[in-house]
């Protein structure tokens, strides 16, 4: 955001304050930015909003990198209390996806570096001139999204993204689970876009030749 969009939004705040605009159906109206801000000057319905937006997409996103419910569990609920207690350090140049994205991926690999598993769902395969399409799952075969426990074809996918390394993890989960694009996810992993595309195809390629005897 330029300095004048971030201005106009700390206006347009302060005058839905002074106003007193904030009954739960106006809030629902709210960008995130605008909710955070309005955290941020302890309206705390603005949080529990932010939290009922957030809480499944991460809920997900945890899931599949880390591989384990209950730690995924574990790290969304010290994700929001981050969010909560540091609520002074988002600054509006920011989405506040990406900053939520960032806060939660940088919990999600603490606790991969105490040993905890993985898990997985959707992938996209890369043609070589790089167009994108989805992976096939068969009609009969439950989608991963929808359980945790399902088929032999998510268990396959699971294990080969437990096979890849963690930065390709990362960037395909984001991607082609999340479905984030390239500008966000380099702006959660900090990096830039070429690098995110890089770790995306590489991840990609990684995971077609592990999963090959399940496609071919």
């Amino acid at each position: 955001m330029s300095g004048m969009q971030e201005h106009s939004l700390e206006q347009v705040v302060e005058d839905r304050i002074k106003g007193g605009q904030l009954d739960r159906a106006t809030l629902d109206t709210l960008s995130d930015e605008e909710l955070m801000l309005l955290f941020q000057r302890d309206v705390h319905a603005a949080f529990d909003i932010l939290v009922e937006r957030f809480q499944n997409p991460l809920m997900n996103f945890i899931v599949r990198f880390t591989g384990n419910y209950d730690d995924a569990a574990d790290i969304l609920q010290d994700t929001f209390l981050r969010i909560y207690k540091k609520k002074h350090l988002y600054k509006t140049i920011a989405r506040v996806s990406t900053w939520v994205y960032t806060i939660a991926g940088n919990l999600a690999k603490s606790e991969l570096r105490k040993g905890h598993r993985k898990y997985t769902t959707r992938l996209v395969r890369t043609t070589n001139d790089n167009d994108e399409y989805a992976l096939p799952l068969h009609d009969d075969d439950p989608l991963p999204d929808r359980s945790a426990n399902s088929s032999m074809l998510s268990e396959h996918i699971q294990k080969a993204l437990l096979q890849i390394p963690e930065v390709f993890r990362e960037a395909v989960v984001l991607r082609d689970i999340q479905e984030l694009s390239y500008e966000e996810i380099a702006e959660i992993i900090d990096m830039p876009i070429g690098t995110v595309k890089s770790r995306i195809s590489r991840g990609r390629i990684q995971l077609q030749e592990i999963l090959k005897d399940i496609y071919d």
